[in-house]
């Protein structure tokens, strides 16, 4: 492996820098006892701690590659513990890597872990953002060190030429395929509970530009109700309870993954509302989990959009090229995704595509 060579006047500088500015950014915590991938919940769904796991001290050497992951929290639902798993799985010692990693759901906690990483030197910077805005400071000083940065799952706002490449699923077209089936279904009016994931995010920002577009464009589509539950069920529940309370007329529920769209049911099922296919309101969810897809084949469910969470391997391939001097032919690459209907998907389907 090519070693990166950083000057002892540039790091003496970098160091005084900092020192200037009066503090040193936030640093993720390793839990004691434990080098396993941990996301500790602090107070609501939406603020998890960034905590960080190393390797075991052995695993390290000049051979290896030494990346650090930036992810949100694991258990913020069934894609991101997929997602998770996915990585874990392929930067490992055995795969040449040696990978430290950090989670949050919020950015400013991604972002202060991401200097530790610059700070520890790291050879790549593998970062899934919380928010889109705010990471071209990371991004120009990963530069400045010759640390190569590779966005993973989630898009951001910064100059391409700041990172390698970028793997990431197309939001708004994902955002678009499910209104387009839902336009499909021709009811006469449409009044929408419509449940936001964490404001900001890639995918609330796409899943959410498709639906506001139909309901400016459209005298049959209303808005009942647009919230944020920020990815979690308990909160959806929540919210749609709410609008039960206040005595409102809706026929869909639009939750932008499939936990709320679970917490979004619990509701219904408790006021007796039905809901699926032929019943009077219609479900939809998103990231196509094996027990989402179950309750579409289950009728229960009417649709969910698929979110494909397996990025790794790309990201290996990309930096192995990369080690042998070759640049990704592309500098964005979209993963094939597709959207299911509770009336036409299949016991292979759900096999094949669930997480």
């Amino acid at each position: 492996m090519k070693k990166r060579v950083i000057s002892t006047v540039l790091a003496l500088a970098m160091t005084l820098g900092l020192a200037a500015c009066g503090e040193q950014p936030a640093q993720p915590t390793q839990p004691e006892g434990d080098t396993g991938a941990v996301a500790t919940e602090a107070g609501d769904a939406g603020s998890a701690e960034v905590t960080e796991q190393t390797p075991d001290a052995g695993a390290a050497s000049g051979e290896l590659i030494k990346v650090g992951i930036i992810n949100n929290d694991p258990n913020e639902s069934g894609y991101r513990t997929a997602n998770d798993a996915d990585m874990q799985k392929t930067f490992t010692k055995e795969n040449g890597y040696d990978a430290s990693y950090a989670y949050s759901l919020k950015n400013d906690e991604q972002i202060a872990a991401a200097q530790k990483f610059i700070q520890d030197e790291v050879d790549y910077l593998l970062i899934s953002a919380a928010g889109t805005s705010g990471w071209d400071t990371v991004l120009t000083d990963a530069q400045t060190q010759g640390i190569k940065v590779i966005l993973f799952d989630r898009t951001i706002d910064a100059d391409p030429s700041l990172y390698e490449a970028s793997i990431v699923s197309d939001m708004a077209k994902e955002g678009q395929t499910a209104v387009d089936w839902l336009s499909s279904q021709g009811l006469d009016s449409y009044k929408i509970v419509h449940i936001q994931g964490v404001m900001g995010s890639a995918a609330q920002i796409g899943r959410t530009a498709a639906m506001d577009k139909m309901v400016a464009d459209n005298d049959n589509w209303e808005m009942v109700s647009q919230q944020t539950a920020e990815w979690n069920a308990e909160t959806a529940q929540q919210i749609v309870q709410s609008v039960i309370d206040s005595g409102k007329e809706f026929n869909v529920i639009y939750a932008e993954n499939d936990d709320m769209a679970k917490g979004a049911v619990a509701a219904l099922d408790k006021a007796n509302i039905s809901h699926g296919v032929d019943g009077d309101v219609i479900v939809m969810g998103y990231d196509c989990n094996k027990w989402a897809l179950q309750e579409l084949l289950a009728g229960n469910w009417n649709y969910d959009g698929q979110c494909n969470p397996f990025q790794a391997s790309y990201i290996d391939e990309i930096i192995k090229g990369l080690e042998s001097g070759n640049a990704p032919a592309e500098k964005t690459i979209i993963m094939d995704e597709k959207g299911f209907d509770a009336t036409t998907i299949t016991e292979d389907d759900v096999n094949t595509y669930g997480i």
